[in-house]
C-alpha cells in the first residue's frame, strides 16, 4: 500500500498507513501549518534590517517573504526556528526568542 502524505491528518486510522511511514508525495510545508513545532521564534526588527536580504535564501522553509526586493516579517504558520536566519543576518535585524509567539517572548510553546 502507498500512503499519499496530502490524504493523512489526525482522523487516518493506523491500519491505513504504510509500515515504517514512507510517503510517496511531497509533504511540503506550504500544505500544513508547521510552525507549531517551534520551540524558539525568530523576531524581526525592521528598524535595523539594511534589506540585504542574506536571511531570505538560507531559510529552509521559505518563510521570509520577499516583494519588490524588500523583505517583510516572517511567515509564521511555516517557521520552525531553526535560528539560521538569525546567523545570516550581519545587522542583528532578527533574534530568536523562546516560544511559540513572536509578540510575547514570555509566551511558552
Amino acid at each position: 500500500m502507498r500512503t499519499d502524505v496530502n490524504n493523512i491528518n489526525e482522523s487516518t486510522p493506523y491500519e491505513d498507513l504504510t509500515e515504517g511511514l514512507i510517503m510517496f508525495a511531497g509533504g511540503t510545508a506550504k500544505d500544513f501549518n508547521t510552525g507549531e513545532w517551534r520551540t524558539n521564534t525568530p523576531v524581526f526588527h525592521k528598524d535595523l534590517c539594511k534589506q540585504c536580504l542574506l536571511c531570505a535564501p538560507v531559510c529552509p522553509d521559505g518563510c521570509i517573504p520577499v516583494k519588490d526586493s524588500k523583505r517583510s516579517d516572517f511567515d509564521y504558520d511555516h517557521c520552525k526556528g531553526c535560528g539560521i536566519c538569525e546567523k545570516a543576518c550581519p545587522f542583528g535585524a532578527i533574534t530568536m526568542v523562546e516560544g511559540v509567539d513572536p509578540v510575547d517572548p514570555e509566551t511558552k510553546g
